[in-house]
């Protein structure tokens, strides 16, 4: 099956933003990846996923700094 060339292209989901916020937060994409995320995904769900990620990457870090350091 192949998707219409004029059809616009179909919107992303919320587990599509996290997944491209994860790849990019791991630093491997390919190019036809990146180039099918910009033509979907919103920028500003991509900030607010990403801003979800980092506070609990940062809650994790501390979490485990404290479970390593505990007497």
């Amino acid at each position: 099956m192949t998707a219409d060339p004029n059809s616009p292209p179909r919107k992303a989901t919320l587990w599509d933003t996290v997944k491209a916020v994860c790849w990019s937060f791991f630093g491997v994409r390919k190019k036809s990846a990146y180039q099918d995320d910009l033509a979907k995904l919103n920028p500003l769900h991509i900030i607010a996923v990403a801003f979800a990620a980092v506070i609990v990457f940062i809650v994790g870090l501390v979490l485990l700094v404290r479970y390593v350091v505990a007497p």
